[in-house]
């Protein structure tokens, strides 16, 4: 009898070499022809040092991107065993882990060793380089590269991406649950932050915008990279069915191939409009004119660029062409579209590790538009990184703009969501209120304006700009999100997945579920976070790290924005949640509040102490209100501005009130109709007897 063999997913064995290849070629060509590579005139950190600094950054980078991937496939990708446990059972002790998974995290633990090492080794050879001082076990090297480290920017970022790997390759090690890959991949996206503060343009004219666009690129980067990176390393485990249920329907299984690359392809085009618009963000800071592009540095643009689009016309060919071919409900897929398949990643891999060098290469390159902050610079330049804007009049508060690349992306990618969501909902027949979606829409639009015009660009500079900044996005932007009830729509658009994995939907039943949820949900904790973080931002030196710093502005919008939304989905939202108060407890919680802001705002506008003197007074403004009659200001504006949605919120609470109570009247007065009511009814029959009881008789009656 001859045995039957079940055919097997499998990547070109040219793959590699040729990838190698590619890569030192770059290396080589590009390295020399933009003069990265070249003896410096002043002081040459030697060979080793000019030749490894690009080298190992190509090495992290690529270990960095293969790590988060790997991790990102375990999360929400992969399935973890061969089969499924019976709902409500929990998974028994000698299931067999499936072989993809165990690959994914095998890949995970090297890749994360090698990320953690190439991450020492740009401490050492940026040092080296900029000391110029060639690589060296001497006192002096040692001592000078610790203070590197511990006073220069460049030094301080790559000693936290060290330390953020070593805390990701610990946890690959440690445990191998999904859960805990996903929170491996969202550590090992904390590497973005420092990088992107270091990165080219954070000096430049515009701070805000190039330190947010470096973020987004590399984000997607390791979106794209990473997962393409891991699609190749997967292939033999890639074969079987998706759906690990018995019985199954015979139909109703598919590929795992198919599974996987459906999957990963949302993520990847996510990606590539990530790494398209952030490019292009980047060019325009970096480069002013058409000359600038002639230059070896627009070169290494403009080749970063081409290769981009090829790769995403090859991942646009996998969508259209090559997936759908996938889908035979049987468990493998047609052996010439496997082939075809295969063939398409490895060249795309083999162009991606051809603009990953470049990439690399690019960041060690001086662009041609000047980044240092002028010698004769402006005290509101000095101080802001910005140049002072004009007079803010009337007119301005919607005129000028200054782009935030980053809240402009979660804006894009939330109306894109809401609008697919939505589709999907039309498709099956589902209605959603219009109102829903009108209230989503005007938050997205405010958020955009509050984040990237007057607001935000006079916030910097006018303490009454920077509240109302501050309270749109705490007060307004919150509640209307909130009535658009996005989480319902997530939970009712998103599918429901039966083989093993944990998609969105899954985690975000885990996490509403969660101990977690249930205490930021409840009324008391609601209220006190978002009444108690002005006191904490306004009186502690958390104001001045949101001021002084990028990271500390961005985390200041989240987080304000995060706890107004928890509030506001608390008292008005529709959304599930674990905690929702009676309608009399929020009204006591929103006149609270009320009062509370009211207190703080009554103590800054009475006032005589200008808080962050060293800021607003540095800044050389010669218009508008002196600084301290500027902040009373803004203490008005508290006041004012946050009685109004405080109230609207009430008005609310009283409108659902009564609405649910005559809801509730309805049905109880149609039940009564249909089925009666005994308790009325026995009690009009003890008040009927008691009537009798007491009427006169005649004998009663006197004579």
């Amino acid at each position: 009898m001859t045995k039957t063999t079940t055919p097997t997913t499998q990547s070109p064995n040219w793959l590699w070499p040729v990838a190698v290849i590619t890569g030192v070629a770059f290396l080589i060509v590009i390295g020399i022809s933009s003069g990265v590579t070249a003896v410096q005139q002043l002081s040459d950190p030697g060979a080793l040092t000019r030749w490894a600094l690009p080298a190992t950054k190509i090495i992290h980078n690529m270990a960095w991107s293969l790590t988060f991937g790997a991790l990102m496939f375990a999360a929400i990708i992969l399935p973890r065993f061969t089969a499924m446990p019976k709902r409500g059972r929990p998974v028994a002790d000698d299931a067999k882990e499936h072989p993809a998974y165990t690959r994914s995290l095998h890949i995970a633990s090297v890749s994360a060793v090698i990320w953690t090492f190439s991450a020492i080794a740009q401490i050492i050879f940026t040092y080296s380089d900029v000391a110029g001082m060639p690589v060296n076990t001497s006192e002096g090297f040692s001592s000078g590269m610790l203070d590197y480290v511990l006073a220069i920017a460049v030094g301080r970022a790559w000693f936290w991406m060290t330390i953020i790997a070593a805390v990701v390759t610990s946890l690959v090690f440690a445990v191998r649950t999904p859960t805990a890959m996903a929170w491996g991949a969202v550590l090992a996206l904390l590497g973005i932050v420092p990088l992107a503060l270091v990165g080219h343009s954070s000096s430049g004219d515009d701070h805000f915008a190039a330190v947010n666009s470096i973020g987004l690129h590399l984000l997607g980067v390791l979106l794209w990279v990473g997962g393409l990176v891991l699609l190749a390393m997967l292939a033999p485990t890639l074969s079987g069915t998706s759906q690990l249920k018995p019985k199954i329907k015979k139909g109703h299984t598919q590929p795992l191939v198919y599974t996987v690359l459906t999957r990963y392809s949302a993520i990847a085009g996510v990606a590539i409009a990530l790494v398209a618009g952030s490019g292009v963000a980047n060019a325009a800071i970096r480069m002013e004119n058409i000359e600038h592009f002639m230059a070896p540095y627009g070169q290494m643009v403009l080749l970063k660029g081409a290769l981009t689009v090829v790769l995403g016309l090859i991942g646009l060919a996998h969508r259209v062409r090559v997936i759908p071919r996938l889908k035979t409900g049987t468990t493998q897929p047609p052996e010439n579209t496997r082939k075809i398949l295969w063939r398409l990643i490895a060249v795309e891999l083999v162009i991606m590790i051809g603009i990953m060098t470049t990439a690399s290469i690019l960041g060690q390159s001086e662009p041609p538009k000047p980044e240092e902050i002028p010698p004769d610079a402006s005290p509101a330049r000095i101080t802001t990184k910005y140049e002072l804007p004009p007079e803010l009049t009337a007119v301005r508060w919607i005129t000028e703009w200054r782009f935030n690349w980053l809240w402009v992306a979660i804006v894009i990618f939330l109306a894109i969501w809401y609008v697919r969501a939505l589709r999907k909902l039309a498709a099956r027949g589902d209605k959603w209120p219009i109102a829903r979606t009108i209230f989503f829409f005007i938050g997205l639009a405010i958020l955009v304006w509050d984040t990237s015009s007057a607001p935000a660009i006079y916030g910097l500079v006018l303490f009454s700009a920077h509240m109302v900044n501050h309270m749109i996005l705490t007060m307004l932007i919150p509640i209307f999100l909130v009535l658009g009830a996005p989480i319902t729509l997530a939970l009712r658009s998103i599918a429901s997945r039966k083989d093993g994995t944990r998609g969105l939907r899954e985690y975000m039943l885990a996490v509403l579920n969660s101990k977690y949820s249930k205490v930021i949900t409840h009324p008391i904790f609601a209220a006190v976070n978002f009444a108690g973080s002005l006191v904490i931002f306004y009186f502690t030196p958390v104001f001045e790290f949101a001021l002084r710093y990028h990271i500390g502005h961005e985390l200041m919008n989240t987080h304000f924005l995060l706890t107004g939304f928890i509030f506001a989905s608390v008292m008005i939202g529709v959304d599930p949640l674990p905690n929702r108060p009676t309608y009399p407890l929020r009204l006591v919680i929103l006149i609270a509040t009320m009062v509370f802001h009211a207190f703080i705002a009554v103590a800054l506008t009475g006032s005589d102490s200008l808080l962050m003197a060293e800021w607003f007074s540095a800044i050389g403004r010669d218009w508008g209100l002196p600084a301290i009659d500027d902040q009373k200001m803004g203490g008005a504006i508290m006041w004012g501005t946050g009685e109004f949605p405080t109230v609207a919120m009430a008005l609310i609470v009283l409108y659902r009130w009564r609405t649910e109570d005559i809801q509730h009247a309805k049905r109880r007065d149609a039940r009564v109709d249909k089925y009666g009511d005994a308790d009325l009814d026995e009690l009009n029959e003890y008040y009927a007897r008691m009537a009798a009881s007491q009427e006169p008789t005649t004998h009663d009656n006197p004579r």
